[in-house]
């Protein structure tokens, strides 16, 4: 998921050539060459995530949940540039039975399965997700064999977020491996499928999770399932997560039927997969999945014929820490332990489904790009597009809402027919205050609304730091925050500072990182250097986006960090500051890019 890790502070064609890459990888592949009795997923699972680093044991778990079926987390290299992976990415933990071996063995003697994973935020974060890790294709398609024929398994969930959306290299590596295991499946009598986890939007998927996809498709991977985490939004609104949950599958299946035109309305469906956060995720009350919204989910996913139901994670499924967000152990909310898994399991089938009643008119609502930075006295567009999910096609009016002062929004046209599109024309005027809103798109028509979030950036058009830089406030000297966007628990401070009357602190909780960032558009294709003086343990200095480079210090005292980078065709990057879990507050102060 988007936030889970290891327990240390990282931030740091077939049968005989497979064979060879696995002993380059340091693996055995056990019966490379001969088909097991592995039984396929029901073809509608309910499958938890369990956090395999909490050194609980996963068949102890599933007998006391109720969950025959589980997603393991995570899968990973030890560090960058290895094409060894680990449970955990910990050497102690290879992938052999000696492993989980015997829990696994035991859930599927019950009629159950584990679905092992790959990725997750660190691993994504820190170049160890081995697709990112590793540059031999065959390697990383020996490594997905390794594990399908040591747990004797028939699926494998690849966690793709943070830097791993953005590694075209690793995507293409990812993919084509997907493609040489799925022919050595086939060549064996194997069944092996293969599901993207993916973040999302509350309209379906960002361009980002998209372009994985396409990416799939042009290597001829094929992708059995796309579960969206259906939390972790951070857009600033208030949400009805069961509702968004649903808006956010739909968008989705707008988007699947454009990959794949020629799959039918059931085969659409049956390639989506949801997962939950119980209770309170990362980022706070806001955001809160009731049992009840799990139930209404259950029911809805059931009706439409959903490939798969998850949730993050097991070891969070009850109710001992009421008020708290984003914890490894507890959903935050008043429940009964095993509340969640028992409102999902009954989603666990192998037949049909019941069909849901002829539907009514419906439509679906996206944005392309779904962000954007603008220096004040400047404007920039995005596509809005609609498509008729249900029904037949209808008027959809356009409106925006929630814009700052200084900026306005037009559209052209400002209705169209389900299945068409407008252009939407953000203007920041010169004084339009720096920073960055999330600005809700409306579409109206007579069977109801849906909304897309787009996150407008306004930057000064003056330098910061002295140099070339467009960041802004990089030396927090305004008091405020605007316009980095934080996580909770971090502010401006008066002491320490570096230089000046302000700096910044990043609180680093047990279960955050404190994050703060900020986007900036500059020259395309340029090379810049970030720098910027840090003190605490595990202060983190970075670009993502456009580019993607970092470094870290552990220090009691001011010390300057620099950061050299490439952008891209864009120019677009943006530039963060954060901690690390659990190693207490960090400071930066006279950051600029140069």
């Amino acid at each position: 998921m988007r936030r889970r890790t290891t327990a240390r502070p990282l931030r740091t064609l077939f049968t005989g050539l497979l064979a060879t890459a696995a002993a380059s990888a340091g693996l055995v592949v056990s019966g490379a060459g001969t088909a097991q009795a592995a039984t396929p997923l029901p073809a509608h699972v309910f499958a938890p995530y369990f956090e395999a680093y909490s050194g609980d044991s996963p068949a102890t778990i599933s007998t006391q949940s109720g969950a025959n079926y589980e997603t393991m987390a995570f899968i990973q290299t030890a560090s960058k540039g290895s094409c060894t992976a680990y449970w955990n990415g910990d050497s102690s933990q290879p992938l052999t039975s000696a492993t989980f071996g015997s829990d696994i063995s035991a859930i599927q003697a019950k009629g159950g399965d584990v679905i092992p994973s790959f990725g997750g935020y660190t691993a994504d974060d820190t170049g160890t997700e081995i697709a990112d890790s590793c540059t031999s294709v065959a390697s990383i398609a020996a490594v997905y064999e390794s594990v399908i024929t040591t747990y004797n398994v028939t699926r494998i969930d690849l966690d793709t977020e943070d830097n791993s959306l953005t590694d075209t290299a690793g995507i293409t590596r990812r993919n084509q491996a997907i493609a040489q295991v799925e022919a050595w499946a086939a060549s064996t009598g194997r069944t092996v499928q293969f599901q993207y986890t993916l973040p999302t939007t509350t309209s379906g998927l960002a361009s980002s999770g998209l372009a994985v996809l396409k990416n799939a498709v042009a290597n001829n991977a094929v992708v059995s399932v796309v579960n969206i985490m259906t939390f972790d939004y951070y857009d600033g609104a208030t949400h009805e997560m069961g509702t968004d949950a649903e808006n956010a599958a739909t968008g989705l299946y707008s988007q699947l039927a454009s990959l794949y035109p020629s799959k039918t309305p059931a085969q659409l469906w049956g390639m989506i997969g949801i997962t939950l956060m119980p209770g309170i995720d990362d980022y706070g009350a806001a955001e809160t999945t009731t049992v009840a919204d799990a139930s209404t989910v259950e029911s809805w996913a059931t009706s439409k014929g959903l490939a798969e139901l998850s949730f993050w994670a097991l070891e969070r499924d009850n109710g001992g820490c009421v008020g708290t967000a984003g914890s490894d152990t507890c959903s935050g909310i008043a429940q009964g332990t095993w509340d969640f898994s028992h409102a999902l399991e009954p989603f666990t089938s192998g037949g049909t489904v019941t069909p849901p009643p002829p539907p009514g008119n419906d439509f679906s609502l996206s944005d392309a790009p779904a962000s954007a930075s603008v220096a004040a006295g400047a404007s920039t567009t995005s596509t809005v597009s609609t498509a008729v999910t249900s029904g037949s096609a209808e008027s959809v009016s356009l409106a925006a809402s929630g814009l700052p002062s200084g900026v306005t929004a037009a559209f052209s046209p400002a209705s169209v027919t389900s299945g068409g599109s407008s252009t939407l024309t953000l203007s920041a005027s010169s004084s339009a205050a720096a920073g960055t809103y999330p600005i809700t798109i409306t579409g109206t028509a007579a069977s109801g609304s849906h909304t897309a979030t787009f996150s407008l950036t306004v930057t000064s058009t003056s330098g910061g730091g002295g140099g070339s830089s467009s960041l802004v406030n990089g030396g927090f000297e305004t008091g405020s925050l605007s316009p980095w966007t934080c996580q909770t628990g971090s502010a401006v401070v008066s002491t320490p500072v570096h230089s000046g009357s302000h700096a910044l602190q990043v609180a680093a909780g047990s279960s955050t990182t404190g994050e703060c960032d900020q986007t900036l558009t500059l020259q395309p294709n340029h090379s810049y250097t970030l720098s910027g003086w840090v003190q605490g343990s595990y202060a983190y200095l970075g670009v993502s986006g456009g580019a993607t480079a970092s470094t870290w210090s552990s220090n009691s005292s001011w010390n300057q960090l620099k950061v050299a980078f490439t952008t891209g065709s864009s120019g677009t990057v943006t530039v963060y500051v954060h901690g690390w879990y659990g190693q207490g507050n960090v400071y930066a102060d006279d950051l600029s890019v140069s």
